[in-house]
């Protein structure tokens, strides 16, 4: 397996950060496929879902995590993405000095309701599914778009093009 140009090889995490719930996956090792881990409840005052997410980034050995940012159809930032730029604010603090970035996710809900939808995963089953499966496409985008480019696709929480190296 050829490792794109300046990417480190490592397991990269996916996260979907969802009011209610943070879907996370993972890569393996070389980059090139995208698992479920697990749906967090998200938790506004104690944090714990930060806790038990930066518990996997560490288990796993991760050298990136990457953050699905909710954009808009047409690509104006919402109430949605200033929850999840200050969400992945916190996690970046709580991991350092590992990389966060932001990928777009746009339409990967609706892309992960129709994959469970085709294997036949019934609609109350695929709530607490969705997440993770969310989590897999925004991961999943993210390596192919890094191999096709031999960059790391996105943007840093504090606000700059990811480059190939450190995204913080």
């Amino acid at each position: 397996m050829t490792v794109p140009r300046g990417a480190r090889p490592g397991v990269r995490v996916g996260v979907d950060v969802g009011s209610v719930r943070v879907g996370v996956a993972a890569s393996d090792p070389d980059g090139l496929l995208a698992v479920p881990v697990t749906t967090l409840a998200r938790d506004k005052r104690g944090k714990t879902d930060i806790d038990a997410l930066a518990e996997i980034v560490a288990q796993r050995h991760a050298v990136e995590v990457v953050v699905g940012l909710p954009r808009q159809l047409s690509g104006q930032e919402g109430r949605a993405v200033e929850l999840v730029r200050k969400y992945a604010e916190v996690l970046a603090g709580r991991i350092a000095p590992i990389p966060v970035r932001f990928v777009d996710e746009r339409l990967t809900t609706v892309a992960a309701h129709r994959r469970m939808a085709e294997r036949g995963v019934r609609s109350r089953a695929r709530r607490s599914l969705v997440d993770q499966e969310a989590a897999v496409q925004i991961l999943q985008h993210d390596l192919d778009s890094r191999r096709g480019s031999g960059g790391s696709p996105g943007w840093t929480p504090e606000g700059g093009m990811a480059g190939s190296q450190d995204a913080r």
